[in-house]
């Protein structure tokens, strides 16, 4: 399956200005012949917790989604935040290229450090989908440092994706836990991260994609642009025929010794 990485330039809370550069990436990645684009974290805002300043609703979020999937006969994964009553929630949805909501994620573990907390609520689901002949299941930027949730995602998932708003002074942290976790996983792993400023932080980008063995397969930049790769399914039954670690883990054991 061709995926792309749209590692853009987020403008800090001008979400008609990043409706139009969205498009513009959806209608530059079906001329490159990509099935699957993806987008960071909170793409139509930036990471914000002004929860007042989200006006969009979801429904008219996901309407558009899905007439941008239609009429460029491409998936979509898209991240943005929506507010709830008194809280919001930081959401990641794929929407198929016939206009099928396939996954909708709230993100589980949102980031008290930087108060996300506070702001917005915690989701409890692990979302999986099927695009072409693959299982895939997105998390949310700081979820990554979490490596429970992807052990049980990848029982079925080969391709597991990261969308963040992860700022460049913990670059290091995230390139290495991309890499962990598609080691310990056996599976694909996507990190799609923004570039440029946003409420006081700056972003790096650094969005990569891992194969199950853990090696990066493009370049790394801090560059605005679509990073465009094939990934084949043979890879990951590949690796599991010979060394599959699932099959020596012991869950039972581990509930147990975390319940004591």
């Amino acid at each position: 399956m061709i995926i792309g990485i749209a590692q853009i330039d987020i403008a800090w809370e001008k979400v008609n200005q990043n409706i139009i550069k969205i498009e513009e990436y959806i209608k530059k990645a079906a001329k490159d012949n990509v099935e699957l684009i993806l987008f960071p974290e909170m793409a139509l805002t930036g990471f914000t917790m002004n929860i007042n300043n989200l006006t969009l609703s979801e429904e008219k979020i996901i309407k558009w989604a899905k007439k941008l999937a239609q009429n460029y006969n491409i998936n979509i994964g898209l991240g943005f935040a929506i507010r709830v009553d008194e809280k919001g929630k930081n959401i990641y949805t794929i929407v198929s290229n016939k206009g099928e909501i396939l996954a909708k994620y709230s993100k589980i573990h949102p980031f008290s450090y930087g108060g996300e907390k506070e702001k917005f609520d915690s989701g409890d689901e692990i979302n999986i989908c099927r695009i072409n002949e693959f299982n895939l299941s997105p998390f949310i930027c700081y979820d990554l440092r979490f490596p429970e949730i992807f052990q049980i995602a990848s029982k079925e998932a080969q391709i597991i994706t990261v969308a963040a708003s992860w700022p460049d002074a913990r670059e290091e942290h995230w390139i290495t836990l991309l890499k962990a976790r598609a080691i310990e996983n056996q599976c694909y792993i996507i990190g799609i991260n923004r570039i440029g400023f946003g409420g006081g932080l700056h972003y790096n980008g650094a969005s990569i994609f891992v194969d199950p063995n853990g090696k990066i397969l493009n370049d790394i930049n801090d560059k605005e642009g679509l990073i465009i790769k094939e990934l084949k399914m043979e890879k990951v039954t590949e690796i599991k025929s010979i060394f599959n670690i699932k099959l020596d883990r012991r869950e039972k054991l581990y509930v147990h010794l975390n319940n004591k």
